[in-house]
């Protein structure tokens, strides 16, 4: 091994001797408070189906949206021991944040377009291989009309 190879190979035994072997992470308390924090975000997230919630869909969904990220948050941060990490950490998590968003500022607009609001509509061949047909009988028939003026709407589905 070549004199250079040998000076890194003491310098990394070095380090991980220099390193000591209790990470003092919190201890099993810590763990046991953030997942208690878990259950507890959980319930609350099943707190909005239930009849007591007071508040509109809009607030419910907002709320789960905010809980949800609140525990995501807490597992990213102990279980995943990034709270204790160097600052490298941040090189890998904007750019993938970044992509992430942008993935979801592309997909927005498609989902929108695949609904029947007004302004896009699904095609008649589209609704007839819908999985929920009761439901979507009379959208089949504003299909037809836009498709087809002249035509008549089928009586049922099958």
């Amino acid at each position: 091994m070549t004199q250079h190879g040998h000076n890194l190979e003491e310098h990394l035994v070095d380090m991980v001797a220099d390193h000591p072997d209790d990470h003092s992470h919190g201890g099993l308390g810590q763990y046991l408070l953030v997942f208690a924090a878990l259950c507890v975000l959980t319930g609350m997230s099943f707190f909005t189906y239930s009849s007591y919630w007071p508040f509109s869909k809009e607030v419910a969904w907002a709320f789960m949206m905010a809980v949800s990220c609140t525990k995501a948050m807490l597992v990213i941060m102990f279980f995943m021991h990034l709270l204790w990490e160097a600052n490298w950490k941040w090189v890998l998590t904007i750019p993938a944040s970044g992509m992430s968003i942008f993935l979801l500022l592309m997909l927005i607009p498609d989902v929108g377009m695949r609904q029947d609001n007004g302004w896009a509509w699904y095609s008649r061949d589209r609704w007839l291989y819908t999985s929920n047909k009761p439901a979507v009988q009379d959208s089949i028939a504003a299909a037809l009309r836009r498709e087809q003026p002249h035509a008549q709407p089928p009586a049922t589905v099958h």
